[in-house]
């Protein structure tokens, strides 16, 4: 206690050093800031570094203390299936260990279950710690960086655990903001960070000190916070608190927090709990039957006890557990990262999957075609602009500026072009789609150079350069600008303009207003080619059920091209601005049966896919731009490349570390593959324990004694878990993985109803061919007609029987369930499930001939037997065959 004591005050005391280190730079003017750091305007030399590291700590925040192998043993004998084994195990010591009469203590139950748990545990724990580790190994492929500025080495991108308290950082739109920051320089500085304070709009941040006194940090608005993203704008600002000494360090247990269930854990769970609750019914009630039947109370509580053992399926967070490593393993082998093992589920839930263009169905590397004046000739000067534009602006430098950027560099000596000097810019964002720069030439001449989307453009442009003159834009000249744009996007081009505007606004005063009045001088046409898998990813992912919708910042025309160049019909296309005049109701009903949206804002793809999911479809989204997080999230499932910028990762829940999107289709089988496996085992647990109900009820009612054995009982139940664990391993039919699976607890129960009943009418067979046929001709008469001797033989070659019985019946429904095509011919189990199933059918059919067999006071069963037990066996594989057949034909599928 005094230990947590001191932690708590100690993390106050740094939590308020914290704050007041950010309040006091928040007070002070950037030039003061740096001063009281100690550090110029060239950032730190390397000597500081390792000292400011030494003295304020890493760049890391202490997080998922939880998942340390210890707590990871505890969880995996704490879930709800272990506890009521552990509960049944303190009881079943106290009645058979400490209550039982000297030299008639029998520990056997109690062992049995305790290893029964054990064995649950151990596999559950060792394969969370097997996925856990390979996503381990894969999250170190992916590393986040930030530009930072130090002296001698000038900007540089490091990983952001390695900066440390004084750096400079070089902010630009798409970063993670890596610490907690005072902002020195800003451009139209937009931040997100609802993470932190719930604000859904962005913040603006500017460089000019404020007045801290009786304010909170996250209210200074010219502080940035790690966990916030920079969703505008450009910034240059120093580092004032790292890791766990920043804000979102010491609220990183309320970030991290389990989120909230997910369909799949919801599904898992209420199994779960409709089994206990089945348990909780049925135990009394066998327990009730049985006592008043036989009158002996005692031994009906620890066969009730044992049912209920037989009633917990133990294996199943064991299965849910393997079933999820076992997909993110393979996975990993494809590099691809699961930051969330339950996403392989819901990957392989995909009906709908919405991508970008560009950079993900499209290469990430886009080719400048041509600079081209309005009349589509050739154009250096076009050229020139365009290079000073992507040169000197600071915010996120796209595919299309480092296009621009290359081709200069590999057609033209630009260093004179690299002369200007730079006096503002004005960074791009999503609602105006274009960007500028102010820039001087050695004459003092000023020019504002301005390029974005032709129709953003031509908003801003009022004149353009014609037949060599500057003449107004007439409806016949916009008219034919139009035409030639639209010629070019539908060659599969790319196409922005290039605009001017000579001596505008005094330096320091330049705003989005400035953007008004241009000269379109020209055109750049990029050619944006599909990558290479593109095409067969798509044509794969439609075989497996997954419809694709592309969703694009770009224009209908260029769309359309590439569409057409990797196999999507495009019969309609819904714009931005259609989406715009919709209501949600309209959207719904329209986002069924669009397949290409274009020219959409950051918040209209979040529309669509939500308008998606609305209608009852699992969506996927990926992309890899700013404008893509938002759906991101909004998706089921999130898909990001290692490419993306850092606020698209962040947002995903899987990321492709290589750009062959055939990736895709492999997840998809992977999470069916594990849908498949889960709902097997639960199927089969299920349906056999509301078929051991029945028959143990049968049992309770007309037989004199109990079925079989408590000890017993606990043992078949051992033996056919430990044959479960192969399950994760067995395979999936081909066709079952043709179609989207959605997480349906009301199908269980009806399978239920199904199935458990037909393994009851075998047992039952089973029970009057013991007490009627078979123990009479081998004991020697009726149990009523027997002595004290004679009975106790017949209970033991009944129970015997029914064990051997009740093994191979409920291990053979295994093969049955697993597939509604007639087992062992049109479809196999893999190797792993027919030796374990193989295995524990050996094993238990064995153990009466053993010196276990006596202990568990079985007796050997004669050669007799095994024609009954075959003939009751095929009898069950036929019946279930039928059934099976039957349900499928109702209900349109077996799992």
């Amino acid at each position: 206690m005094k230990k947590t004591k001191t932690n708590t005050a100690a993390r106050a005391a740094m939590e308020a050093n914290a704050k007041a280190r950010l309040l006091a730079a928040a007070a002070l003017a950037p030039a003061e800031v740096l001063k009281q750091y100690e550090v110029g305007p060239e950032g730190h030399t390397a000597d500081k570094v390792e000292p400011l590291r030494e003295a304020f700590g890493e760049n890391k925040i202490t997080r998922h203390k939880g998942d340390t192998a210890a707590k990871r043993l505890l969880r995996a004998f704490t879930d709800p299936f272990a506890l009521v084994l552990l509960v049944l195990a303190v009881i079943s010591f106290i009645t058979d260990v400490v209550l039982a009469p000297p030299g008639q203590q029998d520990p056997w139950s109690v062992i049995i279950v305790l290893t029964m748990v054990f064995i649950s545990g151990m596999l559950q724990f060792v394969q969370e710690s097997r996925s856990s580790q390979a996503a381990e190994r894969l999250s170190e492929m992916v590393e986040t960086t930030i530009a930072v500025r130090r002296a001698g080495t000038g900007v540089q991108e490091l990983p952001i655990d390695e900066i440390v308290v004084g750096d400079i950082i070089v902010l630009a739109a798409g970063d993670m903001v890596p610490a907690d920051l005072r902002v020195l320089q800003a451009k139209d500085l937009f931040v997100g960070q609802s993470s932190l304070t719930g604000e859904s709009e962005p913040v603006e941040k500017f460089a000019d000190a404020r007045e801290a006194d009786g304010k909170e940090p996250l209210e200074m608005d010219d502080l940035a916070f790690m966990g916030s993203n920079i969703v505008s704008g450009s910034a240059e600002a120093l580092v004032v608190n790292v890791g766990d000494n920043t804000i979102f360090g010491s609220i990183a247990q309320q970030l991290v927090a389990k989120k909230p269930p997910t369909s799949f854990e919801k599904g898992i769970n209420s199994v779960s709990w409709l089994l206990i609750r089945f348990m909780c019914i049925m135990v009394p009630v066998v327990f009730i039957l049985s006592g008043w039947h036989s009158g002996n109370w005692l031994d009906a509580f620890l066969f009730a006890l044992s049912v209920a053992v037989g009633l917990t399926p133990a294996m199943l967070p064991t299965i849910v557990s393997a079933n999820l490593a076992k997909g993110a393993v393979a996975l990993s082998k494809q590099k691809v990262i699961v930051k969330s093992l339950n996403s392989i589920q819901n990957f392989g839930g995909i009906d709908i999957l919405c991508t970008d263009k560009t950079g993900t169905i499209t290469q990430d590397k886009v080719v400048l075609m041509y600079s081209l004046d309005i009349h589509g000739n050739e154009d250096e000067r076009v050229l020139r602009h365009a290079f000073l534009n992507s040169y000197y602006q600071t915010g996120l430098k796209n595919l299309m500026d480092v296009a621009i950027l290359n081709y200069a560099a590999e057609h033209h000596e630009n260093d004179e072009w690299k002369e200007y000097c730079k006096v503002d810019e004005i960074p791009f964002d999503f609602a105006r789609r274009r960007m500028s720069v102010v820039v001087q030439d050695k004459g003092g001449k000023t020019q504002l150079i301005t390029k974005g989307a032709i129709e953003e453009m031509l908003a801003v442009c009022n004149y353009a350069e014609y037949q060599g003159k500057v003449e107004p834009i007439t409806p016949e000249l916009r008219k034919e600008i139009e035409e030639q744009v639209t010629g070019y996007n539908n060659d599969g081009l790319r196409v922005l303009g290039i605009a001017q505007k000579t001596n505008p606004s005094p330096a320091g005063a330049f705003s989005v207003e400035d953007e008004s009045d241009m000269v379109l001088i020209g055109y750049l046409s990029f050619l944006d080619p599909p990558k290479e898998s593109t095409a067969e990813a798509i044509k794969a992912l439609n075989q497996y059920g997954v419809g694709v919708k592309i969703l694009t910042g770009d224009n209908d025309a260029v769309t359309r091209a590439v569409c057409k160049q990797v196999g999507l019909k495009v019969d309609r296309m819904l714009l931005g601005a259609d989406i715009e005049k919709m209501t949600e109701q309209e959207l719904e009903n329209q986002a069924e049966e669009v397949e290409v949206f274009a020219k959409l804002s950051p918040q209209q793809k979040v529309r669509v896919v939500a308008a998606l999911r609305s209608k009852g479809h699992t969506v996927g989204f990926m992309g890899d731009g700013i404008n893509d997080a938002a759906a991101m999230r909004q998706a089921d499932v999130g898909i990001s490349v290692d490419t993306a910028v850092d606020i698209a990762k962040e947002s995903a829940n899987i990321i492709l570390l290589e750009k062959n999107l055939m990736v895709l289709e492999q997840g998809i089988i992977e999470g069916r593959k594990t849908y498949a496996n889960i709902i097997k085992y639960i199927k089969m647990t299920v349906s056999s324990n509301f078929g051991n109900m029945f028959s143990v009820l049968a049992a309770s009612v007309f037989l004199p004694f109990l079925p079989m054995l408590p000890i017993q009982l606990l043992v078949l139940n051992l033996i056919y878990d430990i044959s479960c664990i192969a399950i994760p391993w067995d395979n999936v039919d081909p066709e079952f993985l043709l179609v989207p699976r959605k997480w349906d607890t009301t199908s269980i129960s009806k399978f239920m109803f199904w199935m458990g009943p037909t393994s009851s009418v075998f047992d039952i067979t089973t029970y009057l061919a013991l007490y009627f046929v078979l123990c009479p001709m081998l004991v020697g008469g009726q149990f009523h007609t027997l002595g004290a001797a004679g009975q106790a033989a017949f209970i033991a070659l009944f129970h015997t029987g029914w064990f051997v019985e009740s093994l191979w019946t409920q291990t053979l429904v295994v093969h049955m369930i697993r597939t509604p095509k007639i087992p062992f011919i049109q479809s196999r189990a893999s190797w792993q499930l027919g030796l374990f199933t193989t295995v524990g059918i050996v094993v238990g059919t064995i153990i009466p001939y053993t010196p276990l067999g006596a202990i568990l006071d079985m007796a050997p069963l004669p050669a007799v037997y095994y024609p009954v037990l075959l003939g009751i066996v095929l009898a069950y594989i036929v019946l279930v065959t039928v059934v099976k057949k039957a349900y499928v034909k109702k209900y349109k599928e077996l799992l």
